[in-house]
């Protein structure tokens, strides 16, 4: 059995959550400060704008850029077989509730629906889709046969139902206590959406990491550990209410190493901003992202094999579709993804791989829609993502090869250069530290790092450039009393000045 854990980490810059399965990372989430995700969120907006010709609408939500609609989220379920136009459904200045399915993204506003849905535990509510009931397929058959059984008790004429993959093994009783806690949340939304104006916020989703704890965290994990004492209590508030069950599985992290250092996190982050992901064999796939799609190339690389070809292929087939898999989870990649195994002559072959393929992508959470591997050993798919991925969350354009290219982001750095100092600071008995850190990262962010780092751990942090230590990888120069290293620190500047 997998034994999977889930890490949450925050700092005043960004908040990031990990899922491992037996000690290796599989999913990483990044959520920053400055660019909170608004996905779920419910508005009160106002029709801009109606596009006959790609059947979609414009909707005012108070964001920077407006929102999307596509005619088949503002028709109701009933309309589902032949929708009527957009022209006949909306009109423009015309005022409707909406949610939002996916955030804006670069010149693109944020994707929104009209059929509201409100999350609970174990739940979900649609107070508008008052027809749908169902039951999440991922559970087992036996076990969704009972949940559907149970759910159907509950259903009501005032909204549609669905049960949730976290209903599992759960009774009668928590289901019941979760839709009446729904049922009163939804209570205060019509009253607060009968008094607003447009365009006005709603609700909003909770943060990442109560957000996740609510969606994903469950029996089949065996710990949950957060190094943020306020958001360890908002996650065990919420547990206690919830899941009481699971909060003996939450721990809050108090000690001075890093929670992401000690479980080897930021370098497998690393390593997933890489365009190689290399295999144990000695193979490795390559991860290319275009506008249009994400490429993803099997190689042998290093590795020559000790029988035949065929068998030195199919390894490294078999390797690199559980290798595939991960990437695409750790790196949240959406969109059409095409993935070039190496060619297989044999059809045995090709189904093993595929078979391996799909028994893996079981595990994902995010829906996806995989095409039969063909002849030629390309296999083709679509995955759904909402947010933003590891690459557009870490990463920016290259400016030397026109944005074909990825690179980590300066915010990225910043933040890299900070915690590493912060480690050091606070697992060392010294009052001061002198650190030698990249001229473009001293010349531009030194006042910000130091003044954090005292605010942290209440020592004196001073640094200088040096051109031969990496961006994001600072170097303690020294250690000691403040008088000591304000001393050498004035030595060094004039010795620069000379």
């Amino acid at each position: 059995m997998v034994n999977k854990e889930m890490l949450i980490s925050s700092d005043r810059h960004e908040t990031r959550l990990a899922i491992l399965e037996d000690s290796k990372l599989m999913e990483i989430y990044v959520q920053p400060v400055e660019r909170k995700t608004v996905v779920g969120n419910i508005y009160v907006g106002t029709v801009q704008d109606i596009l006959p010709g790609i059947e979609a609408a414009f909707v005012d939500i108070g964001l920077q850029k407006n929102g999307f609609l596509y005619r088949d989220e503002a028709a109701t379920i009933e309309d589902e077989a032949t929708p009527p136009k957009i022209e006949h459904i909306l009109k423009r200045k015309q005022d409707i509730l909406i949610q939002i399915l996916k955030d804006p993204l670069g010149t693109k506003g944020a994707r929104v629906t009209t059929h509201i849905a409100i999350p609970g535990r174990y739940l979900v509510i649609l107070p508008y889709d008052k027809e749908t009931f169902g039951v999440s397929r991922r559970l087992p058959d036996k076990e969704r046969e009972r949940i559907k059984k149970t759910a159907e008790a509950l259903k009501s004429k005032n909204f549609g139902l669905i049960v949730r993959t976290a209903a599992e093994n759960v009774s009668a009783d928590e289901l019941r206590k979760d839709l009446a806690q729904l049922k009163k949340i939804w209570a205060g939304l019509s009253r607060k959406i009968r008094k607003a104006k447009p365009v006005s916020l709603i609700y909003e989703e909770p943060g990442l990491e109560v957000k996740a704890v609510r969606d994903w965290f469950n029996e089949d994990f065996s710990k949950l550990i957060i190094d943020n004492k306020k958001k360890y209590n908002k996650v065990a508030s919420f547990l206690k209410k919830n899941s009481p069950k699971l909060l003996r599985k939450a721990t809050f992290y108090n000690k001075s190493f890093p929670l992401f250092e000690k479980y080897d996190i930021n370098k497998a982050i690393k390593k997933s901003l890489k365009r190689r992901a290399w295999l144990k064999s000695g193979g490795y796939i390559a991860i290319d992202h275009t506008e249009a799609l994400t490429a993803i190339d099997v190689n042998t690389g290093k590795f020559i094999g000790k029988k035949s070809l065929r068998q030195t292929v199919l390894k490294t087939n078999l390797e690199a579709a559980k290798e595939v898999v991960r990437q695409i989870r750790l790196r949240d990649i959406g969109g059409i993804i095409v993935i070039d195994f190496i060619d297989m002559i044999d059809l045995k072959d090709r189904e093993k791989v595929f078979k391996l393929f799909n028994d893996e992508l079981a595990a994902d959470r995010t829906k996806s829609r995989v095409i039969e591997i063909s002849k030629i050993g390309l296999v083709e798919m679509t995955r759904k993502s909402t947010t933003e991925n590891l690459i557009k969350a870490m990463g920016q354009s290259c400016p030397d090869c026109y944005g074909t290219g990825i690179v980590v982001s300066e915010k990225t750095k910043l933040i890299a250069v900070e915690r590493a100092m912060r480690k050091e600071a606070l697992t060392r008995p010294s009052k001061a530290f002198l650190f030698k850190a990249h001229p473009s990262i001293v010349a531009s962010h030194r006042n910000e790092i130091t003044g954090n780092l005292k605010k942290d751990t209440g020592k004196a942090v001073y640094m200088i450039a040096d051109s031969a230590v990496e961006p994001d990888l600072p170097i303690m120069k020294s250690e000691g009393s403040r008088r000591k290293i304000e001393e050498e620190l004035e030595r060094l500047e004039n010795e620069l000045k000379i």
